[in-house]
Formats: C-alpha cells, sequence, structure tokens
C-alpha cells in the first residue's frame, strides 16, 4: 500500500487569545438563539442560499473521508404535497398505535400532533440520505463507516448554516421514512433515509413552546491539569 498524498494544511487566521473567545462568544450566542420552528412562511428562499448552506454540511469530517451522505432539496409544491401526506400517514400511526405512553407523555410540552402543514408551508424541504455503501474505483462495493456519526455532523453543520443564513429549520423525523427513497428516487438498497429538514423563513407572529435548555455545568464537564502548588 502506498503512502497517502499529503497536502500542506490552508493557512489559518492568525488570531490572539481575546479574538478567539470573542468569536466564540459570539458564536455560541448566535446558535443559542436558534429554535425548532413549526410555523414557516411561504416567502421564496433562493436556491443559492439553500446551495451554500449544503456546501457548509459537505465540509463536514466523515468516517474515512467516505463522505456517506446525499442530499435532496426539494421546493417543488406538488413534491411536498406529496411529502407530506405521506409523513402524515405514518404520524397518524405512531400517535394513535405506535407511540407507547411515555413518549407521548415526553412529546406534550411541544405540543405535536400527526398533522404536519409545515411540510407544505416552507419554501424548502432537504431530505438526508446515509449512504450504507458506496462504489470502490474497481466498481466493487465499498462499505462506508461511522455512518451515523459522519451524517450526524453533517445535518449539525446544515442546520447551523441555515441559521447562520437567518432562515429557521426544524428536524422532522416520522418512522419510518421508507417513503423518501420512492418519493425521491434514492436507492433503497444502499441508501436510508436520516431525517426531512425543514427550511425556510418563520411566519408572522410564529411561536415556539415554552421550553429551556439544560445549564452548562449540567452537560458539560472539565478536566484539567491542576493548578501547581509551592
Amino acid at each position: 500500500m502506498k503512502p497517502p498524498t499529503m497536502l500542506p494544511l490552508d493557512r489559518q487566521p492568525v488570531l490572539t487569545a481575546e479574538d478567539r473567545i470573542l468569536r466564540a462568544r459570539c458564536f455560541a450566542e448566535e446558535m443559542s438563539a436558534r429554535r425548532s420552528v413549526r410555523h414557516f412562511s411561504s416567502v421564496p428562499v433562493s436556491r443559492e442560499v439553500i446551495t451554500h448552506c449544503l456546501r457548509a454540511a459537505c465540509s463536514a469530517p466523515s468516517g474515512a473521508n467516505q463522505q456517506p451522505w446525499h442530499f435532496v432539496a426539494v421546493s417543488d409544491p406538488g413534491l411536498k404535497r406529496r411529502i407530506r401526506e405521506a409523513a402524515e400517514a405514518e404520524e397518524r400511526e405512531f400517535y394513535t398505535r405506535r407511540a407507547p405512553a411515555e413518549w407521548l407523555q415526553a412529546l406534550a410540552p411541544l405540543g405535536t400532533d400527526a398533522d404536519k402543514p409545515f411540510l407544505e408551508q416552507a419554501p424548502w424541504l432537504i431530505a438526508v440520505f446515509l449512504q450504507r455503501f458506496g462504489q470502490a474505483a474497481n466498481g466493487s462495493r465499498a462499505k462506508h463507516y461511522y455512518t451515523d456519526e459522519s451524517v450526524g455532523i453533517a445535518t449539525g453543520l446544515l442546520i447551523a448554516a441555515c441559521h447562520q443564513a437567518g432562515l429557521a429549520t426544524l428536524t422532522h423525523t416520522p418512522s419510518p421514512m421508507g417513503f423518501l427513497n420512492d418519493l425521491l428516487d434514492r436507492p433503497r438498497r444502499s441508501e436510508r433515509p436520516f431525517l426531512l429538514l425543514v427550511v425556510g423563513l418563520p411566519a408572522e407572529g410564529a411561536r415556539v413552546p415554552a421550553i429551556s435548555r439544560k445549564p452548562l455545568a449540567e452537560v458539560v464537564s472539565f478536566r484539567e491539569v491542576p493548578p501547581a502548588t509551592d
């Protein structure tokens, strides 16, 4: 096996310690204002904006650089309607038959139900597919590794990019989601739907659930070198 080809790292910005703190704090504050939205405006969002957000998503690290994802961005109203109809059929089964009482209780503060009008109201739906395997240079099947982790990171970057562009998002995961393979012409054998991201501007007067995030001290731990003593 020949050694890998290596390139110099692109020049990184020269920042002071104070600059890094400022940039990190500003980004944290920006992302802390992000909320999942279920009431979307029908105001169009340009394909160019969505393209740049997807570029950010595709810059994500992935296991062995296999980039095991495919994104389908949908703005066609007829196709969005069909996605809504299929999603609501699965959601009705979930809320009436599949979901245990404990799960429904956990969802209650969000005020969700089987009706998903946002799937038609929002200008864009981005279906995120996880590729179980790809194709090697010789045409053989190439197994992908760390697929859930890789696609999860890419999706997180996509959500952050949309928020940075002034767009609202909602992660939607009807279960099962195989209908997305059929409606969006993606191969069932090699790909499975990871989630459906709803993207657009929030509707005028949009409201969000009165919930809060856990305090940082509850979800973050630091293990540092203890200070030197005399």
